[in-house]
């Protein structure tokens, strides 16, 4: 559980960080992609190519190592087996060095304004036209607010924005029972009421990810209350990538009954399911983190970062349903069946000036998927930055390559 300063503060537990989660999913990955490659070498030069695009990277990097290192048969086992264990090494020592790292997040939550449930609208404060930020359900709203150093959400403040951020919070017993409408026709919508009647205007609608989806619909429940909406890396075709289907059917066939039980969809259930996107993905980024100096900026964003990916939240049974089964399996949203109250949710209805912005190299929403909720919306402009899902909103290089445009478009539209 996260634990609260006196004044609001949110930060790491006191305890031994327990990430990077779940765990024994990634040293299992690890280990069967590696120890795999001591059984499978000599056959790697006619069937290597035939394994998993997301594993193929690192069994060619051990494949040019190996073929590097020695020429005949019998040295070349011994020259894989040093690599594996060499690579053990690192993620390993990736890993201590990231749950013994000093950093701990330190920043005060703002005022609250309006409050229902588990979920509050924080006021960021600033002075111009008002924002709306919208996070997903499925992560902490405060990737927004990561650091001193890395706030979107403070960043807008202090660029002539008054800013306001809607933190779901952790489902209780309450929203234990809630689906997608009772999020956006309730929660959503209240907090844009409390908004407008504190600021006496419409406020721009910014929503990242799955919090995209549901600025979508608000929007176009709610255009005459808007100025304009803006689409943060927001999937909207789910089968612009073969296999989401497969992976929405069979995750519901696996994990339905745990939520019919839970009322939930437990944080590590999510954290497995994105990391079948890449497996080797947290493998590698630690690996690389054993090697950074504990005492550099780099170091410290990174771990202010796992923090947070390791600070998961679970998701409401009735929106995993909605998600993984409608969303994932139906493609209800490109197919125009995704309905929020009965009502469909049709971008091509929504005439509010909206903004999507997609990364280039999302490997979370791929572009297709973003690109296809592009060509529905009738007064859309279109951004497709270098970076990726996270690195669009916390990045090193965020500030000037996201931020910046989005800044200027939003400054347009709110004095337009």
């Amino acid at each position: 559980m996260e634990s609260m300063g006196e004044a609001g503060q949110r930060r790491v537990p006191d305890s031994q960080r327990k990430g990077p989660r779940p765990l024994m999913l990634h040293l299992s990955l690890a280990q069967t992609i590696w120890r795999g490659s001591s059984a499978a070498w000599p056959s790697w030069n006619s069937g290597w190519q035939n394994l998993n695009p997301a594993l193929r990277a690192e069994e060619e990097a051990l494949r040019l190592e190996l073929l590097r290192a020695e020429a005949d048969p019998a040295a070349a086992a011994d020259a894989l087996e040093r690599q594996v264990r060499k690579r053990q090494r690192e993620l390993l020592d990736g890993i201590e060095a990231y749950r013994r790292h000093p950093y701990r997040r330190a920043l005060e939550d703002p005022p609250v304004l309006w409050s229902e449930g588990s979920a509050r609208l924080l006021d960021y404060g600033g002075s111009g036209p008002p924002l709306l930020l919208v996070p997903s359900l499925i992560n902490r709203g405060y990737i927004l607010d990561l650091s001193e150093t890395c706030s979107l959400a403070r960043w807008l403040a202090e660029s002539g924005f008054r800013v306001f951020l809607l933190d779901w919070g952790t489902p209780g017993e309450i929203e234990r029972g809630f689906s997608l409408t009772d999020y956006i026709a309730g929660y959503l919508e209240a907090s844009l009421d409390a908004l407008r009647s504190e600021t006496g205007q419409n406020p721009l609608l910014v929503g990242y990810c799955m919090g995209g989806l549901l600025a979508l619909a608000a929007a176009q429940r709610r255009a005459e209350d808007l100025r304009g909406l803006v689409l943060l890396a927001t999937p909207w075709d789910f089968h612009a990538i073969p296999g989401q289907a497969a992976l929405g059917r069979a995750a519901l066939m696996t994990w339905g009954p745990l939520m019919d039980l839970m009322g939930e969809l437990p944080v590590d259930v999510l954290q497995s399911l994105f990391t079948m996107v890449d497996p080797m993905a947290t493998i590698r980024k630690f690996r690389n983190f054993a090697a950074l100096d504990p005492e550099s900026e780099q170091a410290r964003a990174f771990v202010a970062l796992e923090d947070w990916l390791n600070d998961g939240v679970p998701l409401a049974a009735p929106v995993a349903r909605e998600c993984l089964g409608a969303w994932y399996a139906g493609n209800t949203t490109q197919m125009g069946a995704w309905r929020i109250a009965g009502r469909r949710v049709l971008p091509q209805r929504i005439e509010l000036p909206t903004l999507c912005v997609i990364p280039a190299e999302d490997r979370i929403v791929p572009p297709a998927s973003a690109l296809a909720l592009a060509e529905a919306l009738p007064n859309v402009d279109v951004q497709r930055p270098k970076a990726g899902h996270i690195g669009m909103v916390a990045g090193r290089s965020a500030a000037s390559r996201i931020w910046g445009p989005l800044r200027d478009w939003m400054r347009d539209k709110a004095v337009s």
